[in-house]
């Protein structure tokens, strides 16, 4: 696993555990005034930070990042609030995670289709699709692809250690690699509805924070 730590002299600190493929560059369009931990790149579950300075920690997971969240939490001190992004605990749950027909679409992308891939299922609009090729992850599709292997073994070997609770969930309205419908039933009244927003709905917000208090 690797990490973006963002110091901004905060007593407060915002793990984020990103989804599958990315990096801390895809989500330089939110700014915060209090300190942000971008996790991301599972290959592990190895995590060398220390949590010592903040008494007052609130988690925020997106897409794959749910599952390792949730299996995370109890290392990590003090948590507040748990935010639940465009994801389930149960990742490869074939109703309520990706299904196998999912995951084989995340295993055939390459060079020549991955473009076609982010404006399809990651981005709304045209406008989205060019902020989000210019803030796109500067990871190699290698890099992405071995994590996805590592995402499928790591599921296996600790399914029994999740923990499924979280406090609140953000679903994009037009999202198809997760199925909405089992996300409404899975978080109930903890759901809330992002509308006219695909899996990448960070367009939405100009901050952490205010996912957060969404």
């Amino acid at each position: 696993m690797r990490y973006f730590y963002q110091n901004n002299h905060s007593n407060e600190l915002i793990v984020f555990f990103a989804g599958w493929g990315c990096d801390e560059n895809q989500f330089t369009n939110l700014h915060d005034k209090k300190d942000v931990l971008i996790l991301y790149d599972y290959q592990d579950l190895n995590l060398d930070f220390d949590f010592s300075k903040y008494a007052h920690i609130n988690v925020i997971a997106y897409s794959a990042g749910v599952f390792i969240a949730s299996v995370m939490v109890d290392k990590i001190p003090h948590i507040k609030k748990k935010v639940a992004l465009c994801g389930n605990p149960y990742l490869l749950d074939e109703n309520l995670g990706l299904s196998s027909r999912t995951l084989k679409l995340f295993k055939a992308i390459t060079m020549d289709n991955y473009l076609e891939f982010r404006r399809e299922y990651m981005v709304s609009t045209d406008e989205e699709y060019k902020k989000y090729n210019a803030l796109q992850s500067l990871r190699s599709l290698e890099s992405c692809q071995s994590e996805l292997t590592s995402l499928e073994n790591l599921y296996h070997e600790h399914k029994k250690e999740i923990n499924p609770h979280f406090d609140k969930a953000l679903m994009a309205e037009d999202d198809v690699l997760f199925k909405l419908a089992a996300q409404k039933e899975f978080y109930q009244e903890r759901l809330k509805i992002i509308p006219h927003a695909k899996h990448h709905i960070f367009f939405h917000f100009k901050s952490f924070e205010e996912i957060l208090s969404a």
